[in-house]
């Protein structure tokens, strides 16, 4: 719940007052080269109280989408607040950035060692500086996600079921569809609702691409959230969302039933039925063609965009149970 407001924040140690604008080094650690890697908070404090609200992004290395969205709220100036605290984190895990990897140098996911501690891993130390240096005084965190490898996400917004305040802001924010999902141990998003912060989890896109669709929709989410708590300055418009968000509380994988070159028949976001070809799977030598059929009925989430697949590969992530 967003409660009261705060004359001053602390960030990384720093106080920084209201009108403020700051631009603080998130000092990871070095290279072995001794280069140091310097993560940039970028922060803007409106004159007048309000929320504070952190954006961020490249919480794996190869989410690029994320980073693009998050970009266009710097470069456009969406992150100067009417009122209130805007702080903009577009890369988490420079390292993985840097190297083209979702993991850490030392092989872990980021995502999967919060809250993290002050003397473990170079993962679990970047972890817990977030949580205590830098999380402690926001109230509202949306973070930025694509889809794994080659798989393409429809853009949507995961919250935990049963929490009115999270529903209400995914509604706010408008995506096609609002997912259902658990909080993972030691995720980020686990992390942030054990302090009893609000966090919406924006998914879209897939590895290594940036999908100008998927940005837009993430940019104008952001600012119908903005509009909401009256912290969007007032030069920007904002477009209302076409249709409401589909609520997903269910959903099933089709996998491959053969190895071979995979070709997908079917956009994402479309409404499917039992029997439906969503694609084909051949082999090189034009002898073998499998048609992929779907087995339910519902909206396609998730399509698998490789080209060579093995059988049992995922294919597409198909919503089953839902709420229009």
């Amino acid at each position: 719940m967003i409660e009261g407001y705060r004359d001053v924040i602390t960030v990384l140690g720093e106080d920084i007052p209201l009108g403020a604008s700051k631009e603080i080094n998130f000092n990871i650690a070095k290279l072995h080269t001794a280069t140091k890697i310097e993560v940039p908070v970028i922060i803007e404090r409106s004159k007048k109280p309000g929320p504070t609200i952190l954006f961020s992004a490249g919480l794996h290395g190869d989410e690029i989408n994320g980073v693009d969205i998050v970009r266009q709220l710097i470069s456009r100036g969406l992150n100067k607040p009417k009122r209130g605290t805007i702080i903009c984190m577009p890369i988490l895990n420079v390292f993985g950035f840097l190297n083209s990897s979702r993991e850490f140098p030392d092989g872990r996911d980021l995502n999967r060692v919060f809250p993290g501690s002050k003397g473990g891993s170079l993962a679990s130390r970047v972890a817990y500086k977030l949580m205590n240096d830098i999380i402690t005084d926001v109230d509202l965190v949306i973070d930025f996600h694509t889809g794994g490898a080659s798989r393409f996400n429809a853009a949507q917004i995961r919250i935990v079921n049963d929490a009115p305040e999270l529903r209400d802001l995914a509604n706010i924010f408008s995506p096609p569809f609002v997912l259902y999902s658990k909080n993972i141990s030691k995720s980020f998003r686990n992390a942030c609702f054990q302090k009893n912060k609000l966090i919406l989890l924006y998914e879209g896109g897939k590895s290594f691409f940036v999908d100008n669709t998927i940005s837009k929709i993430g940019v104008e989410g952001v600012k119908r959230v903005l509009t909401h708590f009256n912290m969007l300055n007032s030069k920007f418009k904002v477009t209302p969302a076409k249709i409401s968000p589909i609520y997903v509380e269910k959903s099933k994988w089709i996998r491959a039933n053969a190895s071979g070159m995979f070709k997908s028949r079917i956009a994402i976001n479309s409404k499917v039925l039992v029997g439906d070809i969503l694609g084909q799977i051949t082999d090189p030598y034009g002898k073998i063609h499998h048609d992929v059929k779907c087995k339910f009925e519902g909206y396609i989430i998730n399509v698998n965009e490789a080209s060579l697949v093995y059988q049992g590969d995922a294919l597409f992530h198909i919503a089953t149970e839902f709420q229009d």
